[in-house]
């Protein structure tokens, strides 16, 4: 088996001696292509544009060009065609070798390779951004916001000031709206609406900034983000808990996106308020089922994230807190509402009470004083603890506080 596999491999090697040499046999040569050439046409964008070779024999061949980009990201491919355009971060320069292919009769040839190379832009070292982070978010109205922070680089004069530029497709932009640090230096921008279609999947987002220094020529920075990747997923909608029974059931609509529900998964937090247990549930529908202990209270929220549809962004903010299940608590706002108007309510029922006995019970009157009556007219509107509040919360508060103390007095 050794030797067979020693045969093969012998035989393998002289294919790929002769093969390029049968139609240099035949009396044909491939050149190389002319006037290769590397101009950046946009914000992290090269064309690569080059001639065929005036001396390339045309007759019945096939001709194409093989590319391979060397930096700043390797990448290899071939076209017909006779440019090309890449999108790159170019901070640390571009670097390209270009061939001719040549296809006859079956057999693949290719010339010398041409190289091209795209200088990094001046800069003293580390006076770059560093630490750039971006997030997107899909508004209520379609249209996506931009943020990004950096730091400053660690060689960068106290006086730098640093500009953000992002580019989508063919649209360049300039950041208007800066957030700084404490020594007065760009560290943050915010875009609150922007050209990126919120539609389109894996699009890149490229991100400039350069700088500027009385002191030193500040380096610029470039990086590409997926516009996917890079989304803070909004939270959501209408996340309605209730119980059936033993069993918590849970509904939500999909987050704010022009993507379909298809395309999110969801974590589903439970946690157990009286023994502290917390359960974190991954669910890819809109609706959920779960048999629980319902002699216990729980809290209830949910966050999405892109699914199948498109790149994985950022998770979305949990949810507002729901609860559920035994000594369920009512809204926040409830309770705060009730411990302000509480006292109120005491005070009105107390001083309603106290009219009504001492209507019931008068001071006895002097000789000299008619008997007055003991059930005046105005018993009755006394006894019903009317108060001047006008919301249904209050007047059913009063109810409540004047029945009780009805029970306690009389």
């Amino acid at each position: 088996m050794a030797s067979m596999m020693r045969v093969f491999l012998i035989l393998l090697w002289t294919m790929n001696l002769v093969q390029p040499n049968v139609p240099q046999a035949a009396g044909v040569h491939v050149f190389p292509p002319v006037n290769f050439t590397l101009t950046v046409s946009a914000l992290a964008q090269v064309l690569l544009h080059w001639k065929p070779n005036p001396n390339q024999e045309q007759k019945n061949y096939t001709i194409r060009y093989d590319v391979k980009i060397l930096s700043p990201v390797p990448e290899e491919y071939d076209t017909k065609k006779t440019h090309s355009i890449r999108t790159a971060a170019l901070h640390n320069g571009f670097s390209a070798h270009i061939r001719t292919l040549l296809l006859h009769n079956d057999l693949q040839m290719g010339s010398d390779w041409v190289k091209k190379k795209l200088l990094p832009p001046p800069g003293a070292p580390e006076t770059s951004v560093t630490n750039l982070s971006c997030v997107t978010r899909i508004t209520i109205s379609s249209t996506v916001s931009l943020h990004c922070t950096w730091l400053p680089g660690q060689g960068a004069p106290e006086d730098t000031e640093y500009f953000l530029f992002y580019r989508y497709e063919t649209y360049t932009e300039e950041c208007q709206d800066y957030i700084k640090d404490k020594w007065n230096r760009n560290t943050e921008c915010r875009f609150s609406a922007t050209h990126i279609d919120p539609e389109k999947v894996d699009n890149l987002i490229v991100i400039h900034i350069n700088g500027s220094s009385k002191y030193a020529a500040i380096k610029p920075f470039q990086q590409l983000f997926n516009q996917n990747a890079i989304e803070k997923v909004n939270v959501p909608r209408n996340v309605t808990v209730f119980l059936e029974q033993n069993d918590l059931l849970a509904t939500w609509e999909k987050p704010i996106s022009p993507f379909p529900k298809e395309c999110f998964e969801y974590e589903f937090h439970l946690f157990n308020l009286k023994s502290g247990n917390k359960q974190i549930l991954k669910i890819s529908s809109n609706d959920f089922r779960l048999w629980i202990d319902v002699t216990n209270k729980y809290s209830v929220q949910i966050r999405a994230n892109h699914h199948i549809c498109c790149t994985r962004g950022f998770w979305s903010d949990w949810s507002e807190i729901i609860y559920v299940g035994q000594k369920k608590l009512e809204s926040p706002v409830a309770w705060i509402l009730a411990s302000e108007i509480q006292p109120t309510i005491w005070e009105k029922c107390y001083k309603a009470k106290k009219h009504v006995w001492s209507k019931l019970f008068p001071p006895i009157p002097t000789p000299s004083n008619k008997f007055r009556d003991p059930f005046p007219n105005e018993y009755e509107r006394a006894r019903t603890c009317t108060s001047e509040m006008e919301t249904e919360l209050g007047s059913f508060a009063e109810d409540l506080y004047c029945s009780a103390l009805d029970d306690s007095v009389f």
